[in-house]
C-alpha cells in the first residue's frame, strides 16, 4: 500500500474515531443530563420503588423538570440543605404538575409538596391529575442554621403513587413582624357524622351540636380574648374570627394516646376558604364526638382539649364538648366555675410551648404545675399558674422561668412578612455545557477534599 492510501486510511479512520467518541459522549451528557439532579439529594422511605429523573418531554420552562414516580407506595423526596439566618422567614416556591397522585390513607396530608425534611413544616399537597401550577411554602428558620429543604411526593405519616414534576425553584428571605397581637380563627363544626370501627364493629355515628353548645364556644372565645390579655399582662393581644360549619366532620384521626379526633387531615378541604382570604396565627376547632346517648361510640381518652398540633405552620388545637349537657366545663358560674375557657388557654399555651423550644428557648413543661408547687384550684382552675407561665414568674431555686416575653412575637409568618424580600441563588441551576462541566469538577473536588478530611480525622 503506498504512503498515499495509508495517509487517507489513517485520517478515515481517525475521523471515524473522533465521530464515534463524539457519539459515545453524548449518549453519556443525555445519560446524565437525565440523571442530573444537581446538588440535590434523593431519598425514599421504601428504597428502589420510586424513580428519580430529568424530563426533557414534560417541562414547564426551557429547563427540564424534577421528575418523581412511585408506580407503588412510597414517601419519595429530593432535597438540598440551605443555609438559614436563625429566627428568619422564608419562602420557596416552585411550579408543580402531577399525574394520579394517590394518598394511601381517605384523609390525609400527603401529595405533591414542598417541605423541610424530617419535621412536619410543609406547604400545601397536591393530589389527582392537575397541569402545572405555582406551590409556595412559607417557614422560620427558628433556631436552625440550615434546613434540608425537599421536594415531596408522599407525606410524613403517608405514603403516594402516582408522578409528579416539579420545576422552576425559587428562595427569598423576609422581614419578621414583631407584633404581638394575635388572629385566632375559631371553627365550630355544628356535625359530625363518621364511620366508627369499634370493638370489630363499623357504626356510623351522627352527632350535632345544640344552639347551648354553639352559645358557649362563643362565649368562651370572648373570655379567651380577655384572658390572654389579661393573664399575660398585655404581652399580647387578640382578634378572632368566630366561625359555624354546618357541613359535617366526615371522617377523624385515631391513635392509642388520645383515641379518636380531629387532625387538620380531616377538616383541611373544608377550611381551606377561610385560610385563603385570612391570615390567622392560631387555629381552634370546636367539635361534638359523644353526648348523652352515644357516650361510647367515639373512644376518646382522658382530654377535653387537645393541642400541639400543626396546620400548615399555624398552631391547631382541638375543643372537645363534654357528653353531658350538665358539664359545666365550658359554662361560667360563679359558684362552680369562673374558668371555663380554661381549656382554650391550655391548648394554645401547648403551641407557645412547642414554638419556645423551637426557637431554642428553655420552659418548663405546661404539665409540670405541680413540681413547682401549683394546684389546680376550686371555681379557678390553674389559673394562678398560666398567669405566672405566661409572664415567666415561676419562682425556683434557680430565679423565674416561663415563657419568654419574645414568643409573643414568634407568630406564624404570613405574605406580609415578603413586602420587602430578598431572593437567594440556593437554586441556581447550570446555564450550559460549561457550566455543568464546571459544577461536576467542583463537586469532584469538594467529595475528595471531604474524603481526604475524614481520613485525616480517623488518623488523628
Amino acid at each position: 500500500m503506498s504512503k498515499d492510501k495509508k495517509s487517507v486510511f489513517s485520517r478515515i479512520a481517525y475521523f471515524i474515531i473522533i465521530i464515534i467518541l463524539v457519539f459515545v459522549a453524548l449518549k453519556l451528557y443525555d445519560r446524565y443530563k437525565i440523571n442530573n439532579f444537581n446538588e440535590f439529594v434523593r431519598t425514599e422511605y421504601k428504597p428502589y420503588i420510586s424513580e428519580f429523573v430529568r424530563d426533557d418531554q414534560v417541562k414547564y420552562s426551557d429547563k427540564s423538570s424534577y421528575k418523581i414516580s412511585s408506580p407503588k407506595e412510597n414517601d419519595a423526596m429530593f432535597y438540598k440543605t440551605i443555609s438559614v439566618i436563625p429566627n428568619t422567614p422564608y419562602k420557596v416556591t416552585c411550579m408543580v404538575k402531577t399525574e394520579n397522585v394517590k394518598t394511601m390513607k381517605e384523609a390525609s396530608s400527603a401529595g405533591a409538596h414542598i417541605s423541610i425534611a424530617n419535621t412536619v413544616e410543609k406547604s400545601k399537597s397536591i393530589t389527582g391529575t392537575n397541569d402545572w401550577q405555582k406551590l409556595e411554602f412559607i417557614f422560620n428558620s427558628k433556631n436552625r442554621t440550615s434546613v434540608d429543604l425537599g421536594f415531596r411526593l408522599g407525606g410524613y405519616d403517608d405514603n403516594c403513587t402516582g408522578t409528579a414534576w416539579f420545576s422552576d425553584f425559587t428562595i427569598e428571605s423576609g422581614h419578621k413582624n414583631t407584633s404581638t397581637n394575635w388572629n385566632f380563627a375559631c371553627f365550630v363544626f355544628e356535625n359530625t357524622n363518621v364511620q366508627i370501627e369499634n370493638n370489630g364493629a363499623t357504626n356510623n355515628i351522627q352527632l350535632s351540636m345544640t344552639m347551648n353548645d354553639i352559645s358557649d364556644m362563643r362565649q368562651n372565645m370572648s373570655r379567651f380574648k380577655a384572658s390572654c390579655e389579661e393573664l399575660s399582662k398585655n404581652k399580647m393581644t387578640v382578634d378572632y374570627d368566630f366561625i359555624t360549619i354546618k357541613e359535617p366532620i366526615t371522617t377523624l384521626s385515631y391513635d392509642l394516646d388520645n383515641g379518636y379526633y380531629v387532625a387538620p387531615s380531616n377538616i383541611e378541604k373544608i377550611i381551606e376558604p377561610y385560610i385563603q382570604k385570612e391570615h390567622y396565627d392560631h387555629i381552634f376547632v370546636c367539635v361534638r364526638l359523644g353526648d348523652d346517648e352515644h357516650q361510647k361510640d367515639i373512644p376518646v381518652y382522658d382530654w377535653i382539649g387537645l393541642g400541639g398540633m400543626d396546620y400548615l405552620g399555624i398552631g391547631f388545637s382541638n375543643i372537645r364538648l363534654p357528653n353531658s349537657d350538665r358539664s359545666y366545663t365550658y359554662k361560667y358560674d360563679a359558684r362552680i366555675n369562673t374558668f371555663p375557657e380554661e381549656v382554650f388557654i391550655h391548648e394554645f399555651l401547648h403551641s407557645l410551648e412547642r414554638n419556645s423550644e423551637e426557637y431554642g428557648y428553655d420552659v418548663p413543661a405546661l404539665h409540670d404545675y405541680a413540681k413547682y408547687g401549683y394546684k389546680d384550684e376550686r371555681y379557678v382552675g390553674l389559673k394562678k399558674w398560666y398567669a405566672d407561665y405566661m409572664n415567666c414568674e415561676i419562682k425556683t431555686n434557680n430565679g423565674y422561668v416561663g415563657l419568654n416575653k419574645d414568643i409573643y412575637t414568634c407568630k406564624p409568618n404570613s405574605e406580609s412578612d415578603f413586602t420587602y424580600s430578598y431572593k437567594l441563588d440556593e437554586f441556581k441551576e447550570p446555564e450550559n455545557i460549561f457550566e455543568e462541566i464546571k459544577m461536576i469538577i467542583t463537586k469532584a473536588v469538594e467529595n475528595v477534599g471531604s474524603i481526604t478530611m475524614k481520613k485525616e480525622e480517623n488518623e488523628i
